[in-house]
């Protein structure tokens, strides 16, 4: 079983990643492989509805988003980290998330998502919101935490200090390992997963 942990912030060891990490080494102690996965600083084209990636599964423009959905069906579960910028998720993150699961819903199915923020004082329930979206709308159950899944403080240092959100991580990461065993051992018990009915999109115009 193994979780990817996307850092969305253009610090790769800033606050974001200092969340992430105490998340990392909590599933290492349940038997969970991680593996991080940095965005980085180099600019991220937002979705311009081209429909390629519909026939090729992939998307014509070359970069980190390419990268991240070939280690998909490889992956269990993910977690999704920002920092909060302007009560949202960094845009780089937004850009990414989009090209990511655009026609991609049967590529997520099933796998649990995580959002996890990062600020210094307010707005994090609000990018929680923006990430936790992309879940639902792709058949994703979301793991929950004792509380909000953020932390809190300008530096690395700060967000270390922030008792209880460290352990909202550390309770995150065992819930997601804990769901990960049930999936699994429900598996090898013979319980098949949902059943999907052929999706009806429909509009309001009459």
């Amino acid at each position: 079983m193994k979780v990817l942990l996307v850092n969305g912030s253009p610090h790769q060891n800033g606050c974001t990643a200092t969340a992430l990490k105490e998340i990392a080494e909590t599933l290492a102690k349940q038997g969970i492989d991680t593996e991080n996965f940095w965005i980085g600083t180099k600019p991220v084209a937002g979705c311009i509805g081209c429909g390629s990636c519909l026939k090729t599964g992939k998307c014509f423009i070359e970069d980190k988003v390419n990268e991240f959905l070939e280690k998909v069906p490889n992956t269990d579960g993910f977690v999704f980290g920002t920092p909060v910028h302007f009560a949202a998720t960094s845009g780089m993150l937004s850009s990414f998330m989009d090209r990511a699961f655009y026609g991609r819903r049967n590529l997520f199915s099933n796998k649990l998502g995580a959002a996890v923020v990062s600020c210094r004082r307010g707005g994090a329930t609000a990018a929680l919101d923006e990430i936790n979206k992309y879940f639902g709308i792709s058949n994703m159950p979301i793991v929950s935490s004792q509380y909000w899944n953020m932390v809190h403080g300008n530096t690395p240092e700060e967000v270390k200090k922030d008792k209880e959100g460290m352990q909202t991580m550390r309770t995150l990461a065992n819930n997601m390992a804990w769901l990960l065993k049930s999936i699994e051992a429900g598996r090898k018990a013979g319980i098949e997963l949902p059943k999907r009915e052929e999706i009806i999109a429909t509009n309001f115009i009459r």
